[in-house]
């Protein structure tokens, strides 16, 4: 029964630490006129905006007393923070394990467009996907 016991706490553990997604992090996306499409969205569907869009809080489920935050932001068409991409939006991951999960990217060949930078929020790197995506991965701080 103990062995049993350890294993389900070292099953806890590594689960904890194990370098994965658990949630988004944002939605952005370009926009002609970010500044009237952020005030749209505050008149018409009560979006509590600032000039970086909005952000909406939740709690973790297997930890309720973790606040999580999605943002929500428009970018003005053509902004070259999507770049490589393409594509006229950006979905940002939030992670755990970030330098875990990097390292695991690498060794299966997906492109990591920079090293990891760190600030005061979490910290950050940009991959692309199968489909030539740039996501933004997001561990925040602790």
């Amino acid at each position: 029964m103990e062995e049993l016991r350890n294993e389900l706490n070292n099953a806890s553990v590594s689960s904890e630490i194990t370098p994965k997604v658990v949630g988004i992090g944002g939605i952005f996306f370009f926009s002609d006129t970010p500044q009237e499409t952020r005030e749209w969205y505050a008149k018409n569907l009560g979006f509590e905006v600032t000039e970086w869009g909005a952000t909406f809080d939740s709690r973790n489920v297997e930890r309720p007393e973790e606040v999580t935050q999605l943002q929500w932001s428009p970018f003005k068409t053509g902004s070259d923070y999507f770049a490589p991409s393409a594509k006229p939006f950006m979905i940002n991951y939030r992670v755990q394990n970030i330098e875990g999960l990097v390292e695991k990217l690498r060794v299966n060949g997906v492109t990591v467009l920079d090293e990891i930078a760190s600030y005061d929020y979490g910290k950050f790197v940009h991959i692309m996907d199968a489909e030539g995506n740039k996501v933004e991965l997001w561990e925040p701080a602790r």
